[in-house]
């Protein structure tokens, strides 16, 4: 995703500060700043070098260049340019973070099933190899896929007894 330069495109200059709740139904590049909340469900926010967002954010896909301060749910993707500052939580079935960017918070890639995608059921095996499957099934379903950046622990899963 490129910066906007459609008709179809709200523009928040850089001499701009938005506190309440923004919604809408065509793009947004902000280059000011924004507190409160962003609801851009379908479409694509953009936030220029110079943006700085303070805001959950709902969108189709979302381009970070400048500073974002909230949760992140796309639709489609997240691209975190090499100048981007992000500090939340990102839910997203696509994300690129260039070289440069700092992000901290946990990323949630949406599964297979959750994009509509219907996936085989797996050969059920028998005995002691079925048990000890379905415990790693089990484990692996409770890290799902998640990561997180920015934390001085590691991610670890472990298996209650």
């Amino acid at each position: 995703m490129e910066t906007p330069k459609t008709a179809e495109c709200a523009n928040i200059g850089k001499s701009v500060v938005i506190k309440g709740e923004v919604s809408g139904s065509e793009d947004l590049y902000v280059d000011g700043q924004v507190e409160g909340s962003l609801e851009l469900a379908g479409n694509n926010l953009t936030v220029g070098p110079n943006g700085h967002v303070h805001a959950d954010v709902n969108a189709k896909g979302v381009v970070v260049q400048g500073k974002l301060e909230g949760n992140i749910r796309t639709t489609d993707r997240v691209d975190l340019r090499k100048s981007a500052v992000v500090m939340g939580d990102i839910l997203t079935q696509r994300i690129a973070i260039e070289d440069g960017a700092y992000f901290k918070g946990k990323v949630e890639i949406l599964k297979e099933a959750a994009r509509g995608e219907v996936k085989a059921e797996p050969k059920r095996e028998s005995g002691l190899a079925s048990s000890a499957a379905a415990k790693l099934s089990q484990a692996s379903a409770a890290v799902g896929s998640t990561a997180s950046f920015g934390t001085s622990k590691p991610a670890v899963a472990e298996q209650k007894k």
